[in-house]
């Protein structure tokens, strides 16, 4: 393969808080899979990721889990999500630590140099805190008086600290990302980042912070420590090498500047709007793109280690194998929507496309050829019509996926390569191979068939190599061959012809009991749950003793209400005024049905209403709701909700409104829209 250059990709570095869970991990997987993908394709790649080990809720989890200091905290952490990690596959060439030497190093030289050339300068800093996600926030930017990011609390903070002065920059990265609209990718994040933060104005940064110690020491001023996303932000530049008095490494002149940071949604802001004018301030060039991927959800809803809810990667694996995991999170994330995980549709992927599609294409293919010729696969020429459509799927998969993997779309990229082998499923259909080994005369056919089987399945599996290799490394062995370079993939032919199979290939993917799995993820459930409280007493406990009471306090009455025995229920049960009784009649006149939201945006001039396009079946309708204090209109597209699709058509603020939309709504008015509790298709009847 020709060398096309060098490919600099790195993660988000893992926040030390905690266990990651498979919504944190598909971010390391989906960064390997585009990684593995651009080494087969001939480029030079360095693949960065790592943990992010300083901070305010890293001290208060030390002393929480009650280990003598923050370090031996992140020691153990950090050795979690590295062994997390690697159990996926992921194959990084450097796993930096913020605590790592070298890096510490550079973050206090950025600093001093940032303080010298007069882009930071002391102040107080007096306003919203959230201790969660270690972010700074006005009061407009609140949700409901609520972290806009996790909807966790947040807190007055008021101290000294050294501020950045963003405004030098501002107009600076607003130009840039309009000159260079690749920058900010999907195209629905940029705007974002643009009419929220940047446009209506950036203040200025606190970049360091006087309350804890916890931190990189700014070693011109010890009262200080660097705030913990300048510190995280710079192992971009620091894990390759980067030297701010001018005595950079080879390997960072190679590969800065990035060509891809891959990070979530939520962490968008800081690596688009400050990290971008971090690097204008050391005069360095700006990554060539960030894409901000969406989030996993199990069931549709936010992970919660309460409800035992949360699923993590180890144990997927345990359940399912690593390629089942990684193709389960690359195909179901869709490319700027969220994604959805539940158990079921684990069990329903690896049966119908791993275990049935694929595993069933290899094992019958290979079983055929032991059966008819003892394992020995020939092209014997006999070629017919139907051939030249396979050969023509199997040939031109490579240009197209190529093509979507160029735009990072690697769920539509795993379709095509599944496309080719249900293509190779069609193929025995039209054949018959069973049929053709009943006649002697058709015996050259049905040796040429098989090869033509084998080798479309060699194409296919060296192309799925980057997203599930250790399923395309045993295949290659069943076949007892190698897999292609991705130079050869367009070709037809390449199986040594005369070469014999494995006799006894190993089965790829047998096919999995949904029962059985249920039974195996209730217990994993009940035993994290009963972890969660375990976790949580001591949690309570070690801050009584470190004297922060009212945190200890705080923990325990929230494992009460958890638990129920605070004279409350799990859940709230309300009241609400009866209304008059109706006929069945009545009831069946009203047609409601699943609907599927592909499209939304605001109403102009409206503060409450959003406007939907959803899809019921074959129709979509215009749907106008007052929902947008709880929902913005990226967070409706993708959604599955139940639709009253026969209502008289309405104007409001002046849009048409075709149907509407079902919530739940509290005590306090707080609505929720009512959501199929397990996958149902769109114009789906509810009933």
């Amino acid at each position: 393969m020709q060398n096309k250059g060098k490919y600099y990709l790195t993660t988000a570095i893992a926040y030390t808080s905690g266990k990651p869970h498979i919504g944190n991990t598909y971010e390391a997987i989906l960064a390997d899979a585009i990684v593995r993908y651009k080494r087969a394709d001939g480029y030079d790649v360095h693949f960065q990721t790592g943990s992010d080990e300083h901070g305010q809720k890293i001290e208060s989890r030390a002393i929480e889990a009650g280990c003598d200091s923050p370090k031996e905290f992140v020691d153990q952490v950090s050795g979690v999500i590295k062994d997390i990690w690697n159990k996926v596959g992921t194959s990084y060439d450097r796993f930096i630590r913020t605590t790592d030497e070298d890096h510490v190093k550079q973050v206090q030289k950025i600093f001093k140099r940032f303080y010298d050339q007069g882009d930071i300068y002391k102040g107080s800093y007096k306003g919203k805190y959230c201790t969660e996600c270690e972010a700074f926030y006005t009061d407009s930017q609140l949700k409901d008086g609520k972290c806009p990011v996790c909807g966790g609390d947040v807190h007055d903070s008021e101290e000294e600290a050294y501020f950045f002065k963003m405004s030098n920059y501002t107009q600076r990265l607003i130009d840039y990302i309009n000159e260079h609209p690749e920058f900010i990718q999907p195209e629905s994040r940029k705007n974002e980042m643009m009419n929220n933060f940047l446009l209506p104005g950036v203040q200025d940064l606190c970049v360091s912070r006087t309350s804890f110690k916890w931190g990189i020491p700014v070693d011109f001023d010890d009262k200080h420590v660097v705030y913990v996303w300048l510190d995280a932000l710079a192992n971009y530049i620091t894990g390759i090498g980067y030297d701010c008095d001018g005595n950079s490494t080879e390997e960072f002149k190679k590969y800065w500047p990035a060509d891809l940071h891959l990070i979530g949604k939520d962490i968008l802001r800081f690596h688009t709007i400050y990290w971008p004018i971090f690097l204008m301030a050391l005069d360095l060039p700006l990554p060539k793109q960030i894409f901000g991927h969406p989030w996993l959800l199990q069931g549709g809803e936010k992970m919660s280690k309460s409800k035992g809810n949360v699923i993590y990667a180890d144990d997927l694996v345990d359940l399912f194998g690593v390629d089942a995991v990684r193709y389960f999170v690359l195909h179901e994330m869709p490319f700027d929507n969220d994604g959805t995980i539940t158990w079921e549709l684990m069990v329903e992927r690896f049966n119908s496309d791993l275990a049935n599609t694929l595993g069933n294409l290899v094992s019958r293919t290979i079983a055929m050829s032991n059966k008819y010729f003892d394992g020995v696969v020939e092209d014997k020429g006999v070629a017919e019509a139907v051939d030249e459509d396979l050969k023509n799927v199997v040939t031109g998969t490579y240009k197209v996926v190529e093509e979507k993997m160029d735009e990072l779309r690697v769920a539509d990229s795993l379709t095509e390569i599944f496309n080719l082998f249900k293509r190779c499923n069609k193929y025995i259909d039209e054949t018959e191979p069973w049929v053709l080994a009943k006649d002697d005369s058709k015996k050259d056919r049905l040796a040429t068939v098989l090869y033509n089987l084998t080798e479309s399945i060699m194409i296919g599996v060296s192309l799925l190599a980057p997203f599930m290799p250790e399923t395309a490394e045993q295949t290659a062995k069943n076949f007892n061959t190698q897999l292609r370079g991705f130079d050869s993939l367009s070709t037809f032919g390449s199986y040594p012809n005369g070469n014999k199979v494995s006799a006894e290939p190993v089965m790829l993917f047998a096919r999995k009991d949904l029962e059985t799995v249920l039974k195996q993820t209730a217990q994993i459930t009940e035993k994290q749950k009963a972890e969660f409280f375990e976790s949580q007493e001591t949690a309570a406990n070690n801050l009584e003793k470190a004297g922060r009471i009212q945190d200890a306090e705080k923990i325990r009455d929230n494992l009460k209400k958890l638990r129920g025995d605070d004279g409350s229920s799990d859940e709230e049960a309300i009241d609400i005024e009866p209304k008059a009784e109706i006929e069945y009649n009545d009831f069946a006149a009203m047609q409601f049905q699943v609907g599927e939201v592909i499209k939304c945006e605001a109403v102009p001039k409206s503060k409450k209403l959003l406007c939907s396009q959803v899809k019921v079946g074959s129709k979509t309708l215009q749907i106008v709701s007052g929902i947008h204090k709880y929902y913005e209109p990226e967070d409706m597209v993708g959604k599955k909700v139940m639709v009253l699709v026969n209502l008289k058509p309405a104007k409001l603020a002046g849009v048409t409104s075709e149907g509407m939309l079902l919530c739940a709504e509290d005590a306090d008015g707080n609505l929720s829209l009512m959501v199929p509790e397990k996958k149902m298709p769109s114009g789906a009847e509810i009933c």
